[in-house]
């Protein structure tokens, strides 16, 4: 991907159970500090995801690379950048605390 252009990757995702699963994914890039120059303008992620038993699907994220991402000399060795994701099943009625506020 070369930094300002947008691209479109897929994430395959499979229920291996008996039941129906609802989830959320958050998202992890590698390098960290490359982090603050990956943006995602569509995202499978931005939603709960629910998976029928035995279901398997391939969930897009649309992104780019910040253009100033070339002109950071942190970024000069950095030439892969990994983004991977965490499914976790969603528990109904259950609020997760947003940091800093009551």
């Amino acid at each position: 991907v070369v930094p300002g252009e947008t691209a479109l990757a897929f994430y395959r995702a499979r229920n291996p159970t008996d039941k129906p699963v609802t989830g959320i994914s958050t998202n992890n890039v590698v390098p960290f500090e490359a982090g603050q120059y990956f943006n995602k303008t569509q995202c499978f992620c931005f939603e709960e995801q629910r998976l029928n038993p035995h279901e398997e699907v391939d969930m897009p994220v649309f992104f780019y690379i910040d253009p100033e991402f070339d002109d950071d000399p942190r970024m000069a060795r950095v030439d892969t950048i990994t983004l991977s994701y965490t499914f976790f099943e969603a528990k109904e009625g259950q609020r997760l605390p947003i940091p800093g506020y009551s």
